[in-house]
């Protein structure tokens, strides 16, 4: 009896083998600079001590040795102010790492995916991070929400589109 494969047409019609399908593999993961400043025990500030925490995020990545290796950094700075003053009480600076291996992702599209999907897969192990070392710092922990990469890459492509603009404007009114 002989056996029967399927075989799906292509765009044009043809047929023909399916495209691969992208894959991502966390190599590894890692805690590359931590640092963790309790103020408030320095300074000893009096009074109510009511935090004020803010957050910022900022995204790395670059191509290690082999062609499909990349290495992701996002780094975290986390302050806190006491409400109604200009003390810090703290400030965390965490850079967390991770090296992927990612395989069938066109060129087009690797810049978003190193800058969205590599850092939504080690939020969590961050997250983790800020929280037990605000709470081991003698702090409430930080429980933080959900980064919005997406919002984070759109806000840097569009900061990029106006940079590039006013360059071209400034080269426009030079004179020749």
């Amino acid at each position: 009896m002989a056996e029967i494969s399927e075989v799906k047409p292509t765009a044009n019609g043809e047929a023909g083998q399916t495209p691969a399908q992208p894959q991502m593999r966390i190599m590894a993961q890692f805690i590359r600079d931590l640092s963790f400043e309790n103020i408030l025990s320095q300074k000893g500030i009096s009074g109510d001590v009511k935090p004020q925490v803010q957050v910022q995020v900022a995204l790395d990545a670059k191509r290690r040795g082999n062609p499909n290796q990349y290495e992701v950094s996002t780094k975290y700075t986390v302050s806190s102010k006491n409400e109604g003053t200009d003390d810090t009480l703290f400030l965390l600076e965490l850079d967390y790492a991770g090296l992927f291996l990612i395989e069938n992702v066109p060129d087009e599209q690797m810049h978003p995916f190193l800058m969205i999907e590599c850092p939504r897969m080690l939020f969590p192990f961050a997250r983790r991070v800020i929280s037990d070392m605000t709470r081991d710092g003698g702090f409430p922990p930080v429980n933080m929400d959900n980064v919005d990469f997406v919002g984070m890459y759109r806000k840097q492509l569009a900061a990029r589109a106006e940079q590039q603009k006013a360059e071209q404007q400034q080269a426009d009114q030079k004179p020749s």
